[in-house]
Protein backbone atom coordinates (compact mmCIF):
# COMPACT_ATOMS: atom_id res chain seq x y z
CA UNK A 1 0.00 0.00 0.00
CA UNK A 2 2.91 2.34 0.74
CA UNK A 3 4.12 1.77 -2.80
CA UNK A 4 0.68 2.70 -4.13
CA UNK A 5 0.71 6.01 -2.24
CA UNK A 6 4.15 6.76 -3.61
CA UNK A 7 2.99 6.01 -7.13
CA UNK A 8 -0.06 8.26 -6.82
CA UNK A 9 1.90 11.18 -5.37
CA UNK A 10 4.65 10.84 -7.94
CA UNK A 11 2.03 10.58 -10.69
CA UNK A 12 0.37 13.78 -9.54
CA UNK A 13 3.65 15.72 -9.60
CA UNK A 14 4.32 14.60 -13.14
CA UNK A 15 0.82 15.36 -14.38
CA UNK A 16 0.76 18.81 -12.77
CA UNK A 17 2.70 20.02 -15.81
CA UNK A 18 0.49 21.60 -18.44
CA UNK A 19 1.77 19.33 -21.21
CA UNK A 20 0.85 16.11 -19.38
CA UNK A 21 -2.49 14.27 -19.87
CA UNK A 22 -4.99 13.62 -17.10
CA UNK A 23 -5.01 10.31 -15.25
CA UNK A 24 -6.20 7.30 -17.28
CA UNK A 25 -5.21 4.64 -14.75
CA UNK A 26 -8.73 3.26 -14.15
CA UNK A 27 -10.39 4.24 -17.43
CA UNK A 28 -7.93 2.28 -19.56
CA UNK A 29 -7.58 -0.75 -17.26
CA UNK A 30 -10.37 -2.70 -18.96
CA UNK A 31 -8.92 -2.16 -22.44
CA UNK A 32 -5.54 -3.22 -21.09
CA UNK A 33 -6.94 -6.70 -20.45
CA UNK A 34 -7.49 -7.16 -24.17
CA UNK A 35 -11.26 -7.63 -23.78
CA UNK A 36 -13.97 -6.52 -26.20
CA UNK A 37 -15.20 -3.10 -25.10
CA UNK A 38 -18.78 -4.22 -25.82
CA UNK A 39 -18.56 -6.52 -22.77
CA UNK A 40 -18.20 -3.55 -20.43
CA UNK A 41 -21.37 -2.37 -18.67
CA UNK A 42 -20.91 1.24 -17.49
CA UNK A 43 -23.17 2.87 -14.92
CA UNK A 44 -24.78 5.12 -17.53
CA UNK A 45 -26.13 2.07 -19.38
CA UNK A 46 -27.20 0.27 -16.21
CA UNK A 47 -28.94 3.40 -14.89
CA UNK A 48 -31.13 3.57 -17.99
CA UNK A 49 -31.82 -0.17 -17.85
CA UNK A 50 -33.02 -0.13 -14.23
CA UNK A 51 -34.86 3.17 -14.54
CA UNK A 52 -32.72 4.99 -11.98
CA UNK A 53 -33.75 8.54 -11.14
CA UNK A 54 -31.45 11.36 -10.07
CA UNK A 55 -30.89 12.00 -6.37
CA UNK A 56 -29.78 15.47 -5.29
CA UNK A 57 -25.96 15.50 -4.86
CA UNK A 58 -26.27 17.56 -1.68
CA UNK A 59 -28.77 15.05 -0.24
CA UNK A 60 -26.61 12.11 -1.33
CA UNK A 61 -23.47 13.61 0.17
CA UNK A 62 -25.24 14.33 3.46
CA UNK A 63 -26.37 10.69 3.66
CA UNK A 64 -22.87 9.49 2.81
CA UNK A 65 -21.29 11.66 5.49
CA UNK A 66 -23.67 10.38 8.15
CA UNK A 67 -23.18 6.73 7.21
CA UNK A 68 -19.43 6.70 6.75
CA UNK A 69 -18.91 8.59 10.02
CA UNK A 70 -20.02 5.35 11.73
CA UNK A 71 -18.04 2.96 9.51
CA UNK A 72 -15.03 1.16 11.01
CA UNK A 73 -12.82 2.11 8.07
CA UNK A 74 -14.50 4.90 6.14
CA UNK A 75 -14.74 7.22 9.17
CA UNK A 76 -11.05 7.90 8.55
CA UNK A 77 -12.27 10.17 5.75
CA UNK A 78 -13.39 13.27 7.63
CA UNK A 79 -16.50 15.29 6.78
CA UNK A 80 -14.53 17.67 4.58
CA UNK A 81 -13.01 14.81 2.59
CA UNK A 82 -16.40 13.17 2.05
CA UNK A 83 -17.79 16.54 1.03
CA UNK A 84 -15.09 16.76 -1.65
CA UNK A 85 -16.28 13.42 -3.03
CA UNK A 86 -19.58 15.00 -4.11
CA UNK A 87 -18.19 16.19 -7.45
CA UNK A 88 -17.00 12.68 -8.34
CA UNK A 89 -20.05 10.60 -7.36
CA UNK A 90 -23.35 10.17 -9.19
CA UNK A 91 -26.36 9.85 -6.88
CA UNK A 92 -29.51 7.96 -7.81
CA UNK A 93 -32.68 6.28 -6.57
CA UNK A 94 -33.45 2.76 -7.82
CA UNK A 95 -36.74 0.87 -7.47
CA UNK A 96 -37.11 -2.61 -5.95
CA UNK A 97 -36.08 -5.82 -7.75
CA UNK A 98 -33.54 -4.16 -10.03
CA UNK A 99 -30.17 -5.76 -10.81
CA UNK A 100 -27.65 -3.00 -10.22
CA UNK A 101 -24.79 -5.44 -10.74
CA UNK A 102 -24.95 -8.83 -12.49
CA UNK A 103 -22.72 -11.83 -11.83
CA UNK A 104 -20.00 -12.50 -14.42
CA UNK A 105 -20.43 -9.19 -16.25
CA UNK A 106 -17.71 -6.58 -16.58
CA UNK A 107 -18.39 -3.22 -14.97
CA UNK A 108 -16.30 -0.17 -14.18
CA UNK A 109 -18.22 1.33 -11.28
CA UNK A 110 -18.86 0.74 -7.58
CA UNK A 111 -21.97 1.47 -5.53
CA UNK A 112 -22.47 2.80 -2.00
CA UNK A 113 -25.83 1.97 -0.43
CA UNK A 114 -27.32 5.16 1.03
CA UNK A 115 -30.77 3.83 1.97
CA UNK A 116 -32.65 0.54 1.64
CA UNK A 117 -30.97 -2.84 1.25
CA UNK A 118 -29.44 -4.79 -1.62
CA UNK A 119 -29.17 -8.58 -1.89
CA UNK A 120 -25.76 -9.96 -2.80
CA UNK A 121 -26.16 -13.40 -4.38
CA UNK A 122 -23.93 -15.85 -6.21
CA UNK A 123 -25.27 -18.53 -8.52
CA UNK A 124 -23.34 -21.73 -7.95
CA UNK A 125 -22.21 -23.95 -10.87
CA UNK A 126 -25.04 -26.40 -10.07
CA UNK A 127 -27.66 -23.65 -10.24
CA UNK A 128 -28.27 -22.90 -6.57
CA UNK A 129 -28.53 -19.18 -5.74
CA UNK A 130 -26.54 -18.56 -2.59
CA UNK A 131 -27.28 -15.43 -0.56
CA UNK A 132 -23.90 -14.07 0.46
CA UNK A 133 -25.13 -10.95 2.22
CA UNK A 134 -27.66 -8.16 2.35
CA UNK A 135 -25.92 -4.84 1.95
CA UNK A 136 -27.30 -2.11 4.20
CA UNK A 137 -26.75 1.68 4.21
CA UNK A 138 -23.09 2.64 4.24
CA UNK A 139 -21.85 -0.56 2.60
CA UNK A 140 -19.95 -0.68 -0.69
CA UNK A 141 -20.56 -3.01 -3.65
CA UNK A 142 -18.60 -3.59 -6.84
CA UNK A 143 -15.34 -2.04 -5.69
CA UNK A 144 -13.37 -5.13 -6.74
CA UNK A 145 -14.22 -4.63 -10.42
CA UNK A 146 -13.54 -0.91 -10.16
CA UNK A 147 -10.07 -1.59 -8.79
CA UNK A 148 -9.05 -4.47 -11.08
CA UNK A 149 -11.48 -4.31 -14.05
CA UNK A 150 -12.28 -7.98 -13.46
CA UNK A 151 -15.51 -9.91 -13.85
CA UNK A 152 -18.26 -9.31 -11.27
CA UNK A 153 -18.23 -11.99 -8.57
CA UNK A 154 -21.89 -11.71 -7.56
CA UNK A 155 -25.28 -10.25 -8.44
CA UNK A 156 -26.58 -7.23 -6.50
CA UNK A 157 -30.37 -6.75 -6.52
CA UNK A 158 -32.38 -4.06 -4.73
CA UNK A 159 -34.75 -5.51 -2.12
CA UNK A 160 -36.76 -2.28 -1.99
CA UNK A 161 -36.39 1.27 -3.21
CA UNK A 162 -32.76 2.29 -2.63
CA UNK A 163 -30.74 5.47 -2.77
CA UNK A 164 -27.20 4.86 -3.98
CA UNK A 165 -23.97 6.71 -4.73
CA UNK A 166 -21.99 5.54 -7.76
CA UNK A 167 -18.29 6.03 -8.48
CA UNK A 168 -17.12 5.21 -12.01
CA UNK A 169 -13.65 4.58 -13.42
CA UNK A 170 -13.81 7.92 -15.26
CA UNK A 171 -14.62 9.73 -12.00
CA UNK A 172 -11.85 7.85 -10.19
CA UNK A 173 -9.33 9.04 -12.77
CA UNK A 174 -10.65 12.59 -12.47
CA UNK A 175 -10.16 12.37 -8.70
CA UNK A 176 -6.59 11.13 -9.14
CA UNK A 177 -5.80 14.21 -11.19
CA UNK A 178 -7.82 16.80 -9.27
CA UNK A 179 -7.44 15.58 -5.68
CA UNK A 180 -4.75 12.85 -5.49
CA UNK A 181 -4.57 12.80 -1.68
CA UNK A 182 -8.30 12.12 -1.46
CA UNK A 183 -8.04 9.45 -4.16
CA UNK A 184 -5.13 7.72 -2.41
CA UNK A 185 -6.98 7.64 0.92
CA UNK A 186 -10.16 6.32 -0.69
CA UNK A 187 -8.33 3.56 -2.58
CA UNK A 188 -6.52 2.46 0.59
CA UNK A 189 -9.79 2.25 2.55
CA UNK A 190 -11.53 0.39 -0.28
CA UNK A 191 -8.70 -2.13 -0.37
CA UNK A 192 -9.02 -2.77 3.37
CA UNK A 193 -12.79 -3.26 3.18
CA UNK A 194 -12.45 -5.48 0.13
CA UNK A 195 -9.89 -7.70 1.86
CA UNK A 196 -12.22 -8.17 4.82
CA UNK A 197 -15.19 -8.99 2.58
CA UNK A 198 -13.22 -11.55 0.58
CA UNK A 199 -12.23 -13.32 3.78
CA UNK A 200 -15.86 -13.49 4.93
CA UNK A 201 -17.16 -14.70 1.54
CA UNK A 202 -14.40 -17.28 1.26
CA UNK A 203 -15.33 -18.68 4.66
CA UNK A 204 -19.03 -18.86 3.71
CA UNK A 205 -18.33 -20.61 0.42
CA UNK A 206 -16.11 -23.12 2.22
CA UNK A 207 -18.89 -23.84 4.73
CA UNK A 208 -21.37 -24.54 1.90
CA UNK A 209 -19.26 -27.07 0.00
Amino acid sequence: MKGLFGFLLKKNKIESRDDQPDSMLFTTAFAGLGLDANLLVPWEARAVEVGATRLSPSRGTKLLQGLWAKDKYMHLLDQDAIGRLERFFAFATVAADRDIIRQNEYGNFMVVVLSGSIAVDRVQPWGERLRLAEATPGEILGEMSLLDSGMRFSACTTLGTCDIAVLSADAMDEMLSADPALAANLIALLARKLSLRLRVVSARLSDNK
